[in-house]
């Protein structure tokens, strides 16, 4: 006589991964499609004992993994990869050459997170809720859109219309493509790289929204900020999702955001105008807000109704909704 152990022996963690994987995948695919999505996430470190997360961007992979400790010093995180790569290309039905491996390695702040590990460069479009955008899964610390904003830019092209708009340390501009998209009367886009500025450029121009009305300057944002204060543009709309930490040749100093943040906040207050909205997002898991620089703002916190259903790890980041008082 057989034991149910017997009759259903346990799962090895690696077929526990793999039919996880294939049920996210089959879930996932009808939900995204629902949504007007190409690129969404499919696996979220769902499994403790595979800390991984599986995006797909159209009919490319990007897998990004997050190695123990334990798995570093024992040399076991290259078998666990292989194992991983072999499934997720089995499941997903994808080409080894359209799967994109990062690996993310705690590092001090200022320091690059992502070893380029995967092959290729090419850039291609993938589609987010009616817009579309171009990515790179190779080439750069990301890929050009961080999916998880995807809740708060559908609300930024909700409340835009008619107003004037400013993006701040805005990546490839992917809010502002959402702002200009609602009808946005004028659009400020500001980062310090111009590599990402372009990207922006092209990311507006692909979507038909490449006007004079929306304009992109390079600039270290807080530096900018403080030039404005003396004869400040009023903004109904403004976006500042800065980084935890940067430094660069072109910035004076570094920034922090925890350190820095009520000068940036006093700053954003001066150019909001009354009335106006401050969507205000940090990935620093350590943050904690200062309540007195904005005490004159009605706040909201939209963590975590502002992370998709698709992001299982609710700590991706924290985002606040800030109205200013109408005078």
């Amino acid at each position: 006589m057989t034991t149910p152990q017997e009759q259903h022996p346990p799962q090895s963690p690696g077929g526990m991964f793999e039919n996880r994987l294939r049920k996210n995948a089959r879930h996932f695919r009808k939900w995204a499609q629902a949504r007007g999505l190409t690129c969404f996430r499919i696996y979220d470190r769902d499994i403790p004992e595979y800390p991984y997360a599986v995006d797909l961007y159209g009919d490319r992979v990007l897998l990004v993994e997050y190695p123990r400790r334990r798995a570093i010093k024992t040399g076991s995180v290259e078998q666990q990869r292989e194992e991983v790569l072999a499934s997720v290309a089995r499941v997903l039905e994808t080409a080894p050459e359209h799967v994109h491996v990062k690996t993310h390695t705690p590092q001090p702040w200022g320091r690059q997170q992502y070893e380029r590990m995967g092959q290729g460069s090419e850039r291609f479009v993938v589609e987010e809720q009616g817009l579309k955008f171009w990515v790179n899964l190779g080439d750069y610390l990301d890929t050009g859109l961080f999916m998880d904003h995807r809740l708060t830019r559908a609300r930024v092209r909700e409340e835009a219309r008619g107003k004037r708009f400013l993006n701040l340390f805005a990546y490839t501009g992917a809010f502002t493509v959402y702002a200009a998209d609602g009808g946005a009367a004028r659009t400020v886009t500001v980062d310090l790289s111009n590599t990402y500025l372009d990207w922006a450029e092209e990311n507006l121009a692909l979507n038909g929204l490449a006007h004079a009305q929306h304009a992109l300057i390079r600039a270290d944002v807080p530096s900018w900020l403080e030039a404005q204060r003396a004869e400040p543009e009023r903004y109904e709309l403004i976006v500042c999702d800065p980084p935890s930490f940067s430094t660069s040749k072109r910035m004076s100093g570094s920034f922090n955001v925890q350190r820095d943040q009520s000068r940036l906040l006093e700053s954003l207050q001066a150019v909001l105008a009354p009335g106006g909205v401050l969507y205000f997002s940090t990935n620093f898991q350590g943050f904690t807000l200062n309540a007195s620089a904005v005490r004159d703002l009605e706040i909201e916190e939209l963590t975590p109704a502002s992370i998709p259903e698709d992001f299982q790890r609710k700590e991706i980041h924290r985002c606040w909704r800030m109205v200013a008082p109408r005078r």
